[in-house]
């Protein structure tokens, strides 16, 4: 396991050849960022993403650069130590899982990923396999913030009694995440930072404006043991950006404003309140400026990653810290969803480590049940003429649309959409921000990967109604279709397939076979397990045998 000790916050580039390699996964909106920052470390060995031509933008910007489409093509390199992972929220888990299964040290920006039970799976990975585990909560790294942390934790401010943060700002407006997730957790990680504790009930409310289930705006106010209190106000639909940290101390006050220039952004207030008559007076007084050296948080959140590889030190925010925010972040939303209720932490179910992958998020959001015996979610959207099997359970944002079936005991993922008239098999799992559109039809146990593509139109044109063209895309029993990858329409993935991340599939592909790559390629087969198979195809884990046919490969029967 790393080390307990913090390694030093230096911004000072390491020599060329002492910086450990690094591959960024995901170069674009913030990821560009990264790769701009550990290039400048000289760590910088690959960038891996889907989009060709931001990768050749990336390659002609940074001399030397190497580029890929596949995760496996990542993993599978020896001279990357870690990987920096910059993708959507809901990839998170099985990207950096995978990553820490293939024994790299892994930084993935926020939140660490969305449900509980999986960022405290990837904590026990990571302290098995002695891999630092790192979380992009940026202002963590801030100069401004760490010296506004010192300045309270040495009591120069007195006995901290308010902590409230503005996080506003007219965009940037998403459809994947409301508000709350979106903006929020650099406000809790700084909080929880600073309180040295963690709040024992909260309360969130909040507005819906552009979209009747996604809020715009919401204050979270939260009550710690100590008896200090804190609020967070976040919202895109402000008519200025403001971004503003207040510190209330019983001495001084503090302010951190981000949007001021540098010599302004921490001012200190000596105010007072002295007591006359047995009532409190305020005493103002002129701001003190703190002067701090300016530095790029991110290089320092950068260069703290690639300390922490070398050194094995533990991050300053490390899976733990990546759980609690995650912990506030769900009951958040929890007293959110029923219009502001309070939030008891030590009692709101999940908060401790539980195991099971859906009784956290069940409970919590209160899920309602149909007649059939699913769980939907209060945010998901069904459809008239919609068949839902009994133990399916359908997440946030999600949307099945009309004269779709879905089977037994399915897990259909957040911001999903089924449909219209499409079936599912029983037992299939669609991770979040999949599309299964009208054309495709999932036999049972098929697993769908976070943000994978399925297509039904071949040539597409905005401006033409094609969908007398449809194309039947089959995808039998078993499959699994990886993170990110594309399936072409009117294509049949077999039995048992396995489509591995990033990859894109324009023609069949046979019983068990296991593809990569643009466009995909067979290198191998795989068992029923998930596991490749050896040549003599008798899997190493659980000794299933497998001949081969016309159609792939078949099981033999013991």
């Amino acid at each position: 396991m790393p080390k307990s000790n913090p390694s030093p916050l230096t911004y000072d580039p390491l020599p060329k050849g002492d910086a450990p390699s690094v591959a960024v996964i995901g170069g674009g909106y913030w990821g560009k960022n990264l790769v701009r920052n550990f290039y400048s470390l000289s760590s910088l060995k690959l960038v891996c993403d889907k989009n060709e031509a931001l990768l050749s933008s990336l390659k002609d910007q940074y001399d030397g650069l190497d580029t890929c489409l596949a995760l496996s093509d990542v993993l599978s390199r020896s001279d990357i130590a870690g990987v920096a992972i910059a993708t959507p929220a809901e990839t998170h888990f099985n990207l950096a899982r995978e990553s820490l299964l293939a024994g790299k040290h892994v930084y993935v920006e926020k939140p660490l990923v969305l449900r509980e039970h999986e960022g405290q799976e990837l904590i026990e990975i990571a302290q098995k396999r002695d891999l630092v585990l790192m979380v992009g909560h940026l202002l963590q790294y801030h100069p401004v913030f760490i010296r506004l942390k010192e300045l309270t934790h040495s009591g120069d401010l007195g006995r901290t009694n308010y902590i409230y943060s503005n996080r506003l700002n007219l965009g940037k407006i998403r459809r994947e995440e409301n508000i709350l997730w979106s903006f929020a957790p650099h406000d809790i990680s700084m909080i929880l930072s600073l309180a040295g504790e963690e709040p024992e009930s909260l309360i969130t409310t909040g507005g819906n404006y552009l979209h009747k289930q996604i809020a715009d705006v919401t204050t979270t106010h939260m009550v710690f043991p100590s008896g200090l209190r804190a609020h967070i106000f976040v919202s895109w639909l402000h008519p200025f950006k403001e971004q503003k940290l207040v510190v209330v101390g019983e001495r001084k006050m503090a302010v951190f404003d981000d949007t001021l220039p540098w010599a302004d952004k921490l001012l200190l207030y000596p105010h007072q309140i002295n007591w006359k008559n047995n009532m409190p007076v305020p005493t103002k007084a002129d701001p003190e400026k703190v002067e701090i050296e300016q530095q790029e948080p991110l290089q320092g959140e950068c260069k703290h990653f690639l300390d922490c590889m070398s050194n094995g030190t533990q991050p300053r925010t490390d899976g733990q810290e990546g759980l609690k925010v995650l912990e506030i972040l769900n009951a958040s939303q929890a007293s959110l969803n029923d219009h502001g209720r309070k939030i008891v932490l030590s009692e709101a179910p999940g908060m401790q480590s539980e195991k099971s992958p859906i009784s956290s998020r069940a409970t919590r959001y209160e899920l309602r049940a149909n007649a059939q015996g699913a769980f939907i979610h209060p945010t998901a959207v069904i459809d008239e003429n919609i068949a839902i099997g009994r133990g399916t359970k359908i997440w946030h944002f999600s949307h099945v649309l009309s004269n779709s079936r879905i089977g037994k005991n399915c897990n259909i993922g957040q911001n999903v959409v089924v449909g219209p008239e499409v079936s599912i098999g029983k037992g299939c799992k669609i991770q979040n921000n999949v599309s299964v559109f009208k054309g495709v039809m999932l036999e049972e146990g098929v697993f769908c990967g976070p943000s994978m593509v399925f297509t039904n139109i071949y040539n597409p044109r905005a401006e033409i109604g094609k969908m007398d063209q449809v194309r039947a895309t089959l995808v039998k029993k078993g499959a699994t279709i990886g993170a990110n990858a594309t399936i072409v329409c009117g294509v049949t993935l077999g039995r048992y397939c396995f489509i591995g991340a990033g990859a894109v599939v324009n023609k069949n592909i046979s019983d068990y076979a296991l593809v990569v790559g643009n466009p995909a390629r067979q290198i191998g087969w795989a068992c029923e397990c998930g596991e490749r198979l050896p040549d003599d195809l008798e899997c190493l884990t659980c000794g299933k045998k497998y001949i081969k046919t016309e159609h792939g490969l078949e099981p033999i029967s013991n």
